[in-house]
């Protein structure tokens, strides 16, 4: 399975590597950071956006479907909770845009695809996380 170091200095700016990869998150400068990368909601979202693009991808090609092109736009909403008028919860907006040469019944099948991206799954199931702390 996937494995992700983050280290942090002394700052909010984090040193991030996945794989092969090196990149950086931080938090924007209105709450201390320093811009140096997205900040972790976003990387959630272009998570999100990564898989679902690439899940749509996949199921087209193997349809041999005309999809010449995947674009998804996602943003982070805060909703009234429904149980607790007081409270909000956070919201995905997900939009996908597909380019190519495709029925309504295949647009509205990639639809339902979209939701199947393992990423969707992980965010909007019961996941168990479980945190260890130890000592450097």
């Amino acid at each position: 399975m996937a494995e992700v170091v983050v280290k942090n200095d002394s700052e909010f700016k984090q040193e991030i590597k996945a794989g092969s990869h090196s990149f950086l998150a931080d938090v924007p400068a209105s709450e201390g950071g320093s811009e140096l990368g997205p900040s972790p909601h976003e990387l959630m979202l272009a998570a999100l956006g990564a898989c679902t693009s690439m899940t749509v991808k996949m199921y087209a090609q193997r349809k041999e479907w005309n999809v010449t092109g995947v674009e998804v736009t996602l943003r982070e909403e805060k909703i009234t909770d429904p149980e607790n008028a007081s409270r909000t919860k956070p919201k995905i907006v997900r939009e996908v845009k597909l380019s190519g040469d495709l029925t309504d019944e295949q647009v509205e099948s990639l639809k339902a695809i979209a939701d199947k991206c393992p990423i969707h799954k992980l965010l909007s199931g019961a996941t168990q996380i479980d945190t260890a702390v130890a000592r450097a």
